[in-house]
């Protein structure tokens, strides 16, 4: 029974995350620059943050430069932040 309470929380908790993706994805221009000035307006962290991860091994799967500004294509920035979102139980 158990097994079958977290597997329905789980299930949950993905339709969540990826209804949360959509809304961010929707709103992300098709490369994201590290200085886009809308960042902190759509995204919930901060760019030197995804700059740690990156610098780590950690970041988007793929990088581009313009000259000195380091970005990431849509699609491997939302795999990383789909990596990087949990959900927790609040407290009632």
């Amino acid at each position: 029974m158990n097994q079958k309470i977290k597997q329905e929380m789980d299930d949950e908790a993905k339709a969540r995350r990826e209804q949360f993706l959509a809304a961010i994805a929707a709103e992300l221009p098709p490369i994201v620059f590290r200085n886009w000035h809308k960042w902190r307006d759509v995204l919930p962290m901060v760019p030197r943050t995804v700059a740690n991860d990156d610098s780590r091994g950690e970041g988007p799967k793929e990088k581009v430069f313009l000259g000195r500004n380091a970005g990431y294509p849509k699609a491997a920035f939302i795999e990383y932040l789909r990596q990087r979102i949990h959900f927790t139980e609040g407290k009632n």
